[in-house]
């Protein structure tokens, strides 16, 4: 039997740590009524849920090793398809982190509508990040950290965005954030009419 057919949008949005993409999912969910589903939430609420598979991950991210793909994209479908029958569409929110993710995000699940990639200058993500920092007491917003986590993402990040690079809709998250979701509304606005 094969998975259910998926009629409704998926939409991924990727962007650095500090673009401001948390800021903008919850304006898209907002105004287009989107499902909204975070690989990082999804990770957390099945550890916390006290499930034997929550167990083996809590004990794979205390060891500081990478929860295996597979097991991630079973928790995103597993939530998809909990969500199917009420959907308007699928926003996929820091997902997929490498290119291989994505390959089998559409293997398995569906095919992404459009990639949003909420982009700054690293040196305005440094800025957001060690102003957060301030105030978040956070060990990983220093400097030299911020910077390597800046390398991480971009090293993945360029793989996803050149595999996807006629779904990509690139928006320059420097500006104010109306003024960045209007540039996402002008890529959605035509797929929800």
């Amino acid at each position: 039997m094969g998975a259910p057919k998926i009629q409704v949008p998926i939409i991924w949005v990727l962007g650095g740590p500090g673009s401001g993409k948390g800021t903008q999912c919850d304006k898209m969910v907002a105004k287009y009524g989107l499902v909204h589903l975070s690989s990082g939430d999804l990770l957390r609420n099945e550890v916390s849920s006290g499930s034997k598979r929550g167990k083996e991950l809590s004990e794979i991210m205390e060891r500081g090793e990478l929860v295996p793909r597979q097991v991630v994209l079973d928790l995103l479908k597993e939530a998809i398809f909990t969500n199917l029958a009420n959907a308007r569409g699928f926003l996929i929110d820091g997902y997929p982190r490498e290119k291989e993710q994505g390959e089998l995000f559409e293997q398995q699940i569906g095919a992404v509508t459009i990639v949003i990639y909420v982009d700054a200058s690293d040196e305005t993500l440094v800025k957001r990040l060690l102003g957060r920092a301030a105030t978040s007491g956070r060990a990983d917003d220093n400097e030299e950290t911020i910077k390597k986590r800046l390398h991480t993402f971009h090293t993945h990040n360029d793989a996803v965005l050149n595999a996807y690079a006629s779904k990509t809709r690139r928006i320059d998250s420097e500006p104010a954030p109306d003024v960045v979701f209007k540039q996402i509304e002008a890529h959605l606005d035509p797929i929800f009419q």
